[in-house]
Protein backbone atom coordinates (compact mmCIF):
# COMPACT_ATOMS: atom_id res chain seq x y z
CA UNK A 1 0.00 0.00 0.00
CA UNK A 2 1.50 3.42 -1.06
CA UNK A 3 0.64 6.38 1.28
CA UNK A 4 0.05 9.32 0.56
CA UNK A 5 3.19 12.14 1.17
CA UNK A 6 2.76 14.50 4.15
CA UNK A 7 2.80 17.65 3.77
CA UNK A 8 6.25 19.50 4.79
CA UNK A 9 5.60 21.19 8.57
CA UNK A 10 7.94 24.79 7.96
CA UNK A 11 10.99 24.62 10.84
CA UNK A 12 12.68 26.99 12.29
CA UNK A 13 13.44 30.04 10.05
CA UNK A 14 17.31 29.37 8.74
CA UNK A 15 20.50 31.45 8.80
CA UNK A 16 19.38 32.55 5.66
CA UNK A 17 15.98 33.19 6.22
CA UNK A 18 16.49 35.12 9.70
CA UNK A 19 19.34 37.36 7.64
CA UNK A 20 16.39 38.05 5.13
CA UNK A 21 14.13 39.15 7.80
CA UNK A 22 16.95 41.38 9.38
CA UNK A 23 17.62 43.04 6.16
CA UNK A 24 14.38 44.29 5.92
CA UNK A 25 14.18 46.79 8.81
CA UNK A 26 14.67 50.33 8.22
CA UNK A 27 17.51 51.33 9.93
CA UNK A 28 20.62 51.25 7.51
CA UNK A 29 24.28 53.02 6.38
CA UNK A 30 26.42 52.27 3.84
CA UNK A 31 30.64 52.36 4.36
CA UNK A 32 32.75 52.37 1.53
CA UNK A 33 36.33 54.03 1.20
CA UNK A 34 36.33 57.12 2.62
CA UNK A 35 32.55 57.15 3.77
CA UNK A 36 32.08 55.56 7.17
CA UNK A 37 28.55 55.09 7.74
CA UNK A 38 26.60 57.08 5.18
CA UNK A 39 22.84 57.32 5.49
CA UNK A 40 20.56 55.25 3.34
CA UNK A 41 17.00 56.64 1.78
CA UNK A 42 15.90 53.16 1.49
CA UNK A 43 16.78 49.59 0.86
CA UNK A 44 15.27 46.39 0.31
CA UNK A 45 16.07 42.71 -1.12
CA UNK A 46 13.67 41.89 -4.05
CA UNK A 47 11.39 38.94 -4.75
CA UNK A 48 14.09 38.34 -8.09
CA UNK A 49 16.87 38.58 -5.33
CA UNK A 50 18.20 42.18 -6.10
CA UNK A 51 19.87 43.92 -3.34
CA UNK A 52 18.68 48.19 -3.90
CA UNK A 53 20.08 50.78 -1.90
CA UNK A 54 18.11 54.41 -2.35
CA UNK A 55 20.81 57.38 -1.31
CA UNK A 56 20.82 60.44 -2.05
CA UNK A 57 21.66 61.61 -5.07
CA UNK A 58 24.24 64.63 -4.28
CA UNK A 59 25.42 62.34 -0.94
CA UNK A 60 28.95 60.38 -1.01
CA UNK A 61 27.54 57.68 -1.63
CA UNK A 62 26.02 58.13 -5.15
CA UNK A 63 29.13 61.00 -6.18
CA UNK A 64 31.26 57.89 -5.11
CA UNK A 65 29.96 55.53 -7.49
CA UNK A 66 29.60 58.36 -10.04
CA UNK A 67 33.36 58.60 -10.02
CA UNK A 68 34.44 55.45 -9.68
CA UNK A 69 36.72 54.40 -12.92
CA UNK A 70 35.53 50.81 -12.53
CA UNK A 71 31.90 51.51 -13.30
CA UNK A 72 31.17 50.19 -9.27
CA UNK A 73 32.15 50.84 -5.92
CA UNK A 74 33.43 48.50 -3.21
CA UNK A 75 31.14 49.24 -0.24
CA UNK A 76 28.92 47.64 2.77
CA UNK A 77 25.72 47.55 3.48
CA UNK A 78 25.07 47.04 7.33
CA UNK A 79 21.13 46.74 8.38
CA UNK A 80 20.61 46.99 12.33
CA UNK A 81 17.29 45.08 13.64
CA UNK A 82 15.75 47.33 17.07
CA UNK A 83 13.22 45.64 19.16
CA UNK A 84 9.79 47.45 18.53
CA UNK A 85 9.26 47.69 22.83
CA UNK A 86 11.58 49.70 24.96
CA UNK A 87 14.80 47.02 25.99
CA UNK A 88 18.08 48.08 28.07
CA UNK A 89 19.44 46.85 24.90
CA UNK A 90 17.51 47.08 22.09
CA UNK A 91 19.55 46.07 19.12
CA UNK A 92 18.76 42.23 18.37
CA UNK A 93 20.59 41.92 15.19
CA UNK A 94 22.44 43.42 12.36
CA UNK A 95 23.56 41.92 9.03
CA UNK A 96 26.23 42.92 6.85
CA UNK A 97 26.45 42.94 3.06
CA UNK A 98 29.63 43.77 1.41
CA UNK A 99 29.59 43.69 -2.88
CA UNK A 100 30.17 46.49 -5.36
CA UNK A 101 27.54 49.06 -6.08
CA UNK A 102 26.59 49.89 -9.10
CA UNK A 103 24.41 52.53 -10.87
CA UNK A 104 21.19 51.90 -12.53
CA UNK A 105 19.40 54.09 -15.22
CA UNK A 106 16.82 54.11 -17.95
CA UNK A 107 14.37 50.69 -18.33
CA UNK A 108 16.79 48.73 -15.97
CA UNK A 109 16.21 51.56 -13.44
CA UNK A 110 11.89 51.85 -14.16
CA UNK A 111 12.33 47.60 -13.32
CA UNK A 112 14.00 47.77 -9.99
CA UNK A 113 12.28 50.75 -9.02
CA UNK A 114 9.20 48.50 -9.28
CA UNK A 115 10.39 45.53 -8.03
CA UNK A 116 11.12 47.22 -4.77
CA UNK A 117 8.06 48.83 -4.75
CA UNK A 118 6.61 45.20 -4.65
CA UNK A 119 8.83 44.40 -1.08
CA UNK A 120 9.15 47.73 0.36
CA UNK A 121 6.12 50.69 -0.87
CA UNK A 122 8.53 53.38 0.30
CA UNK A 123 8.23 56.87 -0.47
CA UNK A 124 11.98 57.40 -1.21
CA UNK A 125 11.20 55.98 -4.66
CA UNK A 126 9.22 58.67 -5.99
CA UNK A 127 12.74 60.65 -5.31
CA UNK A 128 14.91 58.40 -7.43
CA UNK A 129 15.83 60.69 -10.69
CA UNK A 130 14.63 63.15 -9.00
CA UNK A 131 17.39 64.23 -5.85
CA UNK A 132 17.63 60.36 -4.91
CA UNK A 133 19.76 57.89 -6.90
CA UNK A 134 19.16 54.10 -7.02
CA UNK A 135 21.32 51.63 -6.84
CA UNK A 136 21.97 47.94 -7.27
CA UNK A 137 24.68 46.01 -4.69
CA UNK A 138 25.88 42.80 -5.77
CA UNK A 139 26.86 40.70 -2.74
CA UNK A 140 29.94 38.83 -1.95
CA UNK A 141 29.51 38.15 1.56
CA UNK A 142 26.46 38.07 4.05
CA UNK A 143 27.46 38.32 7.78
CA UNK A 144 24.56 37.76 10.72
CA UNK A 145 25.14 38.98 13.98
CA UNK A 146 22.25 37.90 16.11
CA UNK A 147 22.82 36.95 20.53
CA UNK A 148 26.07 37.34 20.29
CA UNK A 149 26.94 35.22 17.57
CA UNK A 150 28.41 36.03 14.06
CA UNK A 151 27.44 33.77 11.01
CA UNK A 152 28.32 33.98 7.39
CA UNK A 153 25.80 33.19 4.90
CA UNK A 154 26.22 32.29 1.41
CA UNK A 155 24.93 34.78 -1.05
CA UNK A 156 23.27 32.34 -3.01
CA UNK A 157 21.34 31.39 0.17
CA UNK A 158 20.47 34.81 1.01
CA UNK A 159 18.66 35.64 -1.97
CA UNK A 160 17.13 32.80 -2.23
CA UNK A 161 15.50 33.03 1.13
CA UNK A 162 12.14 34.72 2.03
CA UNK A 163 11.95 36.54 5.20
CA UNK A 164 9.52 35.09 8.41
CA UNK A 165 5.89 35.55 7.55
CA UNK A 166 5.32 37.49 10.35
CA UNK A 167 7.97 40.12 9.21
CA UNK A 168 5.45 42.96 8.92
CA UNK A 169 3.44 42.46 11.98
CA UNK A 170 6.03 41.73 14.49
CA UNK A 171 6.41 44.67 15.65
CA UNK A 172 2.66 45.87 15.84
CA UNK A 173 1.37 42.73 17.23
CA UNK A 174 4.92 43.13 20.14
CA UNK A 175 3.67 46.52 21.18
CA UNK A 176 0.42 45.73 21.26
CA UNK A 177 0.80 42.54 23.59
CA UNK A 178 3.24 44.84 26.08
CA UNK A 179 1.06 47.92 25.98
CA UNK A 180 -2.32 46.26 26.22
CA UNK A 181 -2.38 42.97 27.49
CA UNK A 182 -0.20 42.68 30.43
CA UNK A 183 -2.19 39.31 31.85
CA UNK A 184 -1.60 37.44 28.58
CA UNK A 185 2.07 38.97 29.00
CA UNK A 186 1.77 37.24 32.71
CA UNK A 187 0.58 34.16 31.34
CA UNK A 188 3.50 33.88 28.90
CA UNK A 189 6.16 34.48 31.88
CA UNK A 190 4.83 31.50 33.80
CA UNK A 191 6.23 29.08 30.83
CA UNK A 192 9.29 30.17 31.22
CA UNK A 193 10.88 27.86 34.35
CA UNK A 194 11.25 29.39 37.58
CA UNK A 195 14.61 28.37 37.95
CA UNK A 196 15.36 31.15 35.38
CA UNK A 197 13.88 34.00 37.21
CA UNK A 198 14.57 35.95 40.02
CA UNK A 199 12.83 38.32 42.28
CA UNK A 200 12.96 41.90 40.64
CA UNK A 201 13.32 39.86 36.87
CA UNK A 202 11.94 41.97 34.37
CA UNK A 203 10.30 39.61 31.15
CA UNK A 204 9.37 41.44 28.24
CA UNK A 205 8.43 40.82 24.50
CA UNK A 206 11.16 40.48 22.47
CA UNK A 207 10.46 38.95 19.06
CA UNK A 208 8.30 36.70 17.23
CA UNK A 209 8.65 34.95 13.97
CA UNK A 210 6.60 31.82 12.92
CA UNK A 211 7.80 29.40 15.31
CA UNK A 212 6.64 31.60 18.38
CA UNK A 213 7.48 34.53 20.53
CA UNK A 214 10.73 35.11 21.95
CA UNK A 215 10.92 36.92 25.59
CA UNK A 216 13.66 38.76 26.89
CA UNK A 217 14.05 38.57 30.98
CA UNK A 218 16.30 41.90 31.89
CA UNK A 219 18.11 40.88 35.34
CA UNK A 220 20.28 42.64 37.41
CA UNK A 221 23.07 42.56 35.65
CA UNK A 222 22.42 41.29 32.00
CA UNK A 223 19.87 39.32 30.57
CA UNK A 224 18.74 36.11 28.94
CA UNK A 225 16.27 35.03 26.16
CA UNK A 226 13.99 32.47 26.06
CA UNK A 227 11.67 31.49 23.12
CA UNK A 228 8.32 29.96 23.38
CA UNK A 229 6.65 28.04 20.24
CA UNK A 230 3.47 27.74 18.45
CA UNK A 231 2.09 24.65 18.75
CA UNK A 232 3.07 24.50 15.05
CA UNK A 233 4.59 27.05 12.90
CA UNK A 234 2.21 30.05 11.52
CA UNK A 235 2.97 30.53 7.56
CA UNK A 236 0.75 33.54 7.23
CA UNK A 237 -0.11 36.55 9.48
CA UNK A 238 -3.91 35.69 9.50
CA UNK A 239 -2.52 32.83 11.61
CA UNK A 240 -0.91 34.66 14.07
CA UNK A 241 -3.86 35.19 16.20
CA UNK A 242 -5.08 31.53 16.59
CA UNK A 243 -1.72 30.63 16.91
CA UNK A 244 -1.55 33.08 20.08
CA UNK A 245 -4.71 31.76 21.54
CA UNK A 246 -3.83 28.32 21.57
CA UNK A 247 -0.32 29.32 23.41
CA UNK A 248 -2.44 31.33 25.60
CA UNK A 249 -5.13 29.00 26.51
CA UNK A 250 -2.39 26.22 27.37
CA UNK A 251 -0.70 28.57 29.86
CA UNK A 252 -3.44 29.29 31.28
CA UNK A 253 -4.86 25.68 31.55
CA UNK A 254 -1.08 25.19 33.22
CA UNK A 255 -2.05 28.21 35.75
CA UNK A 256 -5.51 27.68 36.45
CA UNK A 257 -4.88 30.34 38.88
CA UNK A 258 -4.85 32.99 36.40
Amino acid sequence: MTRSPRSAVPGPPTVAERARTVAGRPAAAVCAAGIDGSRVLAHATTADGQVLVVVPAGGPVASAVRSSTDGDLAALLMVTDHAPVPLREPVRARVWLSGWLSPLAGAEERAATLAFAEVAPVGALLDVGHGASLLRLDPAEVVLEECGAVTEVAPEDYLAAAPDPLAAVEAQALQHLDDAHPGELALLRSRVPSAWLADGDVVRPLGLDRCGFRLRIEQRSGHRDVRLPFVEPVTTPEGLGPAVHRLVCAARRACPER
